[in-house]
């Protein structure tokens, strides 16, 4: 239901399981990239904050690790992320792959297990975002899916979506922003996300690592910002940062032949991270062996996952 059209501002956690294409769709709807995106699941490890402002909303996207359940120490950080975000949020939009439910419609079940108590009573606003509709031509296929989320969370409102194609969303973000508390704008109009520069710069730089490495290796790796230089009478940013892989034998691997898949990670990080800061950059990137930095709760919460 609609309310008055006094000006809102709240807080939107974008929750539902890996490679659903949450941060695809925050960084649709803010209309420049804020969360670094690729094929993967669980590309995402912090809560990044993309701030949408418009002349009657501020709207405050929590991107949130993908819910999942799977063991460890790394993963557990992941959903205490997660659920953080939600329990602080005025509004939950679940975003769910609805191109492979239509496919497989068993993965469901196991795929929002987690989710399922947590929003069947939720007395906030719900919305449901079925993305990737683009994929498939035949939409009556969507309708079992459909009947399913209505009777699991008969609370929500459901938006058939694409969050690459911009299909669906602004009939979405209206309904969102109508749920929201009349307030006036948390942040300035000029800001698009809380994110640092450093942090912003070290995800770019894993981005790349995650598009270019094979299978499983991406998951051994974290980066981090060592230094940050702004030489303004140089007109350029230094940065040197760190890959910490997990294994000795991943070191190689990241490096490449003769440092080429370095190289190739550098060069196409450099470039992104220029139009980030409107600067040019110089890039200095090392391969640290950082052994089983994945069961390390306190060089990973340094890193900025886990509940902030």
């Amino acid at each position: 239901m609609t309310r008055s059209s006094e000006h809102r501002c709240g807080w939107v956690a974008l929750m539902g399981p890996p490679n659903a294409g949450k941060s695809t769709m925050m960084n649709t709807l803010l209309g420049q990239k804020v969360a670094i995106v690729t094929p993967k699941p669980q590309t995402t490890r912090n809560q990044i904050v993309g701030i949408l402002t418009e002349s009657d909303a501020q709207v405050v996207f929590m991107d949130t690790p993908g819910i999942h359940q799977l063991r460890g120490k790394m993963n557990r950080l992941l959903l205490q992320t997660a659920w953080q975000s939600m329990d602080g949020a005025d509004a939950i939009l679940v975003v769910l792959d609805a191109n492979l439910y239509v496919r497989k419609p068993d993965f469901l079940d196991n795929d929002i297990t987690p989710l399922r108590e947590a929003i069947r009573n939720e007395k906030r606003p719900v919305i449901v975002a079925l993305n990737k509709v683009d994929l498939f031509a035949d939409k009556s296929r969507m309708l079992p899916l459909l009947e399913k989320l209505a009777e699991l969370w008969p609370q929500a409102e459901i938006y058939p979506v694409s969050a690459l194609n911009d299909d669906g969303l602004r009939q979405m973000l209206a309904h969102i922003k109508a749920q929201l508390p009349e307030a006036g704008p948390a942040f300035p109009e000029d800001q698009v996300s809380t994110a640092p520069l450093r942090f912003m710069a070290a995800e770019i730089i894993r981005e790349k690592l995650f598009l270019e490495l094979r299978q499983e290796l991406p998951y051994n790796t974290a980066v981090s910002v060592e230094k940050w230089e702004d030489l303004e009478e140089e007109g350029r940013v230094v940065i040197h940062a760190v890959i910490h892989v997990a294994r000795k034998n991943h070191k190689g691997m990241v490096i490449g032949k003769q440092g080429q898949t370095l190289k190739k990670i550098g060069t196409d990080a450099r470039k992104e991270i220029e139009k980030l800061v409107d600067s040019k950059v110089f890039l200095d990137l090392w391969v640290r062996v950082t052994d089983d930095w994945m069961d390390n709760e306190g060089f990973m919460i340094d890193l900025g996952m886990g509940a902030q």
